[in-house]
């Protein structure tokens, strides 16, 4: 498997199930199931619970983590299942044992598999041996269940994410940057992305992004300039800086990136009525001001909640659409009932 942008389809082949590995693995039409599913889940945490048994969800980080851990566990809790988290050095997964053995192991024992990792390519590995859904926490390449989360929150507060403009300043070469050019490309959103020489995205994630765009109706921009990327946004991101792994080159970042902070000075370019995310954890006063975080156009406590929402929407669909769980009879979720009839399995 590869670490190219991918389609739904891709990942159905070989295993028969469906994974999330990349925003992309969802169709517009798939991805706008999950976040309705997310509003419902919202509305009524406890309708939907495709893991009663208790079945088991392992949850492993090779990364540190707070909200990720939490949502996650509590998440498969919620869904009727049991949470079996597993901490950075306390698996042999690709170490002492190979993936594609362990991934042989774990279908055997547990009902999902994610993964906060390094390497994508040991995501992909993982899921191509899996006949179990394998799920994305975080990979140094993409985070497509915070773009979920943030989707699902500009839906709440504008009412639609489809046509509206989403500017992103700061390293746009990092993995939320790619997440927010497949994941808002595929909710139909403009999306734009700002960051200095050296700091954007590879050719392929635009390309990717901009094929996905073409289908929804958005459209996709990379600068150098902020000004162009803020002008009249309706949402405003960023993300810190200095993400895990590059704190060596914090002084350069620090340097490199300074005229992409979001203050008030670039609130205002935005719309009036523009709203402000931040995946978290915020470094006040280096990519974001204190008086925007904690302003009245600042959602972000609101995007840190949906996690817990979508991700349980996520891992809901991912089992109906695999036919490893009944959607509810009273429950209308066409695009995972197609899914699975195309995998074979019985809903």
């Amino acid at each position: 498997m590869s670490t190219t942008p991918t389609t739904a389809t891709t990942q159905e082949a070989g295993a028969g199930v469906r994974h999330f590995l990349i925003d992309t693995d969802l169709s517009p039409e798939e991805q706008a199931e999950v976040l309705q599913l997310a509003q419902q889940i919202k509305a009524e945490p406890y309708r939907h619970r495709p893991l009663s048994g208790p079945q088991t969800g392992i949850v492993m980080f090779d990364k540190t983590s707070t909200r990720t851990r939490i949502s996650f566990a509590a998440g498969i809790a919620e869904l009727g299942g049991h949470p079996l988290v597993i901490n950075p050095g306390e698996s042999q997964l690709g170490h002492k044992e190979t993936i594609a053995d362990s991934a042989r192991v774990f279908e055997r024992m547990v009902s999902v598999v994610i993964w906060r990792t390094y390497a994508q390519a040991g995501l992909e590995e993982l899921a191509e041996y899996s006949h179990i859904p394998v799920v994305n926490a975080l990979t140094d390449d993409y985070h497509p269940c915070q773009i979920l989360a943030d989707l699902q929150t500009v839906i709440e507060h504008k009412g639609r994410a489809r046509g509206l403009t989403l500017a992103y300043l700061g390293d746009a070469a990092n993995n939320m940057a790619n997440s927010y050019l497949l994941g808002a490309a595929t909710a139909g959103m403009h999306v734009r992305v700002a960051g200095p020489e050296g700091y954007v995205p590879r050719t392929e994630i635009v390309q990717a992004a901009q094929q996905r765009a073409n289908h929804t109706g958005g459209s996709v921009t990379v600068t150098h300039d902020p000004a162009e990327a803020l002008y009249g946004a309706d949402v405003v991101v960023t993300d810190t800086w200095i993400s895990m792994g590059y704190e060596e080159e914090k002084a350069q970042r620090l340097s490199v990136l300074s005229d992409y902070t979001v203050d008030q000075a670039a609130m205002a370019q935005a719309a009036h009525d523009a709203i402000f995310l931040h995946c978290l954890p915020a470094y006040r006063g280096v990519e974001v001001a204190a008086e925007v975080i904690d302003g009245p156009q600042s959602v972000v406590f609101d995007e840190a909640e949906n996690r817990l929402h979508a991700q349980k929407a996520l891992v809901a669909w991912l089992l109906y659409a695999s036919g490893r769980a009944d959607i509810p009879a009273d429950v209308s979720l066409p695009e995972a009932h197609r899914s699975a009839q195309r995998l074979g399995r019985s809903v």
